[in-house]
This record gives C-alpha cells, structure tokens and sequence, in this order.
C-alpha cells in the first residue's frame, strides 16, 4: 500500500545527516567530584554537574486538582517543586499526559488536550524555574540557563483517538512521547499494521515510543520497527520482582542490543522499600542491559508510595551517593543521569530529520490497515 511509504527504504532512514555529527558519539568525560570527599558530598557535585533528566512525573494531573499552587515558592501538597528539585539537582523532566483508565475515544482526546494546555500554562507562570523545550538542544539550553526542562509526555495511546492526523497535531502542540499499550493496534497480542505505521509517524515527527506496560510481543514488534530508540519510561528488573511492567532479563538483553532506555522507577511497589533496593534493579539493569540504556523515572505525584530516604523531587542525591558506595564510576553515573536520556532524545531528533527527507506524512486509516 502507498501509504506505507518507508517499505522499500526502512534501511536508509537511520544515519547521520550530512554536515552533522554522529549521535551516538560519546564525549570524553572530565571528572568533576573528590574521591576522597564522602559519598553525598560527592553525589552532589556530579549531580551539579551531570543533573538528573526524571522519565517520568504525575505532576499535570496532580496539579489539576488543586484549588491554587505556587511551584517557584514551594508547594507542600505534591511531592515535586522548583525548590525541591533545585535541591535534588533535577535538570529536565517528562510531564506525564496520562489519563485515568475509562477515558476513550474523544473524551480521551479532549482530556489529553487539557493536559497539555495545563502544562504549558504552569511552565510559563513559572519562568524563574521551569521552561519547555521540545528537543535534545533545547532541554540543555534549559539547563544551562539554571531552569528544568520541562518534556511533555508520555501521553497514552488513547490520546491519538486511532488517527495519524491527531499524533502529529499532538506533536505539534509539542507531545515528544507517547505509551504504546491500552489501544486495539498495540495490544497483547502485539502490534498490527496500524500500529507498526504508527510507530514509523512517530519516527518521522521524533516521538519517542514509551513501552513501559507493553506486551512483549508488542516490545519486540518495536524493536523491530522503529528507527529510534525506545524507552520505557517505568520499568525496573523483574528478576529482581515481579511487576508486570518491570522488565524480564530477555527483553533487558534486547532492549541494549537496540540501544533503548529502561527508566528505573522509584517506587517501593516497583523496585522496592528502600533506597538499596532501588540500587540493586540499577545495578541489575545496567549489568545486563548495558551502562549506557539505564535512566531514571522519580514517578512522583503519580498516586504511588517510594521508598524511604527517596520521597520526593529533593532526594536524589542520596540515590546516587548509594551508588558511588557501590562502586558506580563517575562516567556511569553521569550517563544515569544525564547522559542516556539526552542521546536518546538527541538520537530520535536526528532519525526525525532523516525520516522526513524520504517519508511523505502517512495517510494510512486504521480502517484500511486493521479491517
């Protein structure tokens, strides 16, 4: 089918562009902390330096039911603020569009819709702290001027209401990932067409594909499809425990084989109650998928308990400051942090250009696709 437009040339669309750097070129690292200062003094100097990018946060729909909050000054009735993540060293953070399960078709449509208008509203009332950016080049001018980057998504796949069309309004309102489950063309028994050509758009415009709940038949069917890399904005290590969405060792292995990102959350019904816990499903993920395919979700404000010592946006130094009595060498740490989620960005940019030079904007309708 014409509509299917990169069939013949699915090899092609991933490279480097001409005049522009390899994406995937890794920087020499300079040292930046003591290693004879103590494990939190240190946490806090690499974290100035290599600041954490959080996969994911519930904060939209939390703020959403608040009468009146003031994010700058500090705002005791979530768990994440300007003041708290200055302290936690938090440099940009995805906000989730996610809805509450029941939302369909064009209620799920209009709700993500408020979602995103919400945050853009709350990141402009709050310039001081907060800035939106829409590329890998943006979240590090962000950072650099001493604000948090401010990603919007993952939003569910209702939100696209089975319509191309709507996925590239949704990015051009600035959406830059979406959850690939809950829909009847990503399902359990994996992607159909419809759905692979939706994974194909989504690399054409540079939206990340979240999998974080997916079905491995439909985990794999990415893998196989999409030219960018995937994330899993939620998942720790299923050897570790038995969480639906935390990942099994295979899907791990393959997950580094494609240069994905598995995104630890800090939750105690994911990784468990205390900050050791959540080391050893980092120390697990990194040692099976690789140093470079590990990051970090603070899933705060999404309705979920965390572990001790790690409650809120201003905690993270304590993870690290575990990790460095662990062993973690500053290299690997910066690339937890920081450095894995901004060459996944940086790599979906750069697969984006290349997609648009040889792919048209699908047509493709579910109805033709899926029957």
């Amino acid at each position: 089918m014409a509509d299917l437009q990169d069939e013949l040339h699915a090899a092609a669309e991933v490279g480097t562009l001409d005049g522009l750097p390899d994406p995937f070129a890794a920087e020499p690292y300079t040292p930046v902390s003591d290693p004879d200062d103590a494990p939190l003094e240190r946490a806090h100097a690499i974290l100035a330096a290599h600041p954490v990018a959080d996969g994911y946060s519930g904060l939209p729909w939390a703020l959403r039911h608040l009468p009146w909050y003031d994010l700058e000054l500090g705002e005791s009735s979530v768990d994440t603020d300007v003041p708290r993540m200055r302290e936690g060293h938090v440099g940009a953070l995805f906000w989730s569009l996610h809805l509450p399960e029941g939302l369909a078709g064009d209620r799920a449509v209009g709700a993500t819709l408020e979602q995103l208008d919400l945050v853009k509203t709350v990141a402009r009332a709050h310039p001081e702290g907060l800035r939106l950016a829409y590329a890998a080049g943006q979240v590090a001018d962000a950072r650099n001027c001493g604000r948090v980057a401010v990603l919007l998504g993952p939003a569910g796949a209702a939100a696209l209401g089975d319509s191309l069309g709507i996925l590239r309004s949704l990015h051009a309102l600035g959406l830059r990932a979406l959850t690939l489950s809950g829909a009847s063309w990503a399902s359990g028994a994996g992607l159909t067409r419809f759905g692979e050509e939706v994974v194909r758009e989504m690399n054409r415009l540079g939206v990340l594909a979240d999998l974080s709940g997916a079905s491995a038949d439909t985990i794999r069917r990415v893998f196989a499809v999409s030219k960018a890399p995937v994330v899993f904005t939620r998942s720790a290590a299923r050897a570790l425990r038995p969480h639906p969405a935390n990942l099994p060792d295979d899907l791990l292995a393959e997950l580094g084989a494609v240069k994905g990102l598995c995104m630890v959350p800090l939750t105690a019904e994911q990784t468990g109650p205390f900050v050791r816990d959540v080391a050893d499903h980092l120390d697990h993920v990194r040692e099976v998928a690789g140093p470079e395919c590990v990051a970090l979700s603070g899933t705060y404000d999404a309705g979920t308990a965390h572990p001790q010592d790690l409650g809120d946006a201003s905690c993270y130094p304590h993870l690290v400051a575990e990790l460095l009595h662990r062993g973690w060498s500053e290299p690997d740490l910066a690339l937890l942090t920081w450095g894995n989620a901004q060459r996944v960005l940086r790599t979906a940019d750069f697969t984006a250009r290349a997609a648009q030079q040889r792919r048209e904007p699908s047509t493709a309708k579910i109805a033709d696709l899926d029957g």
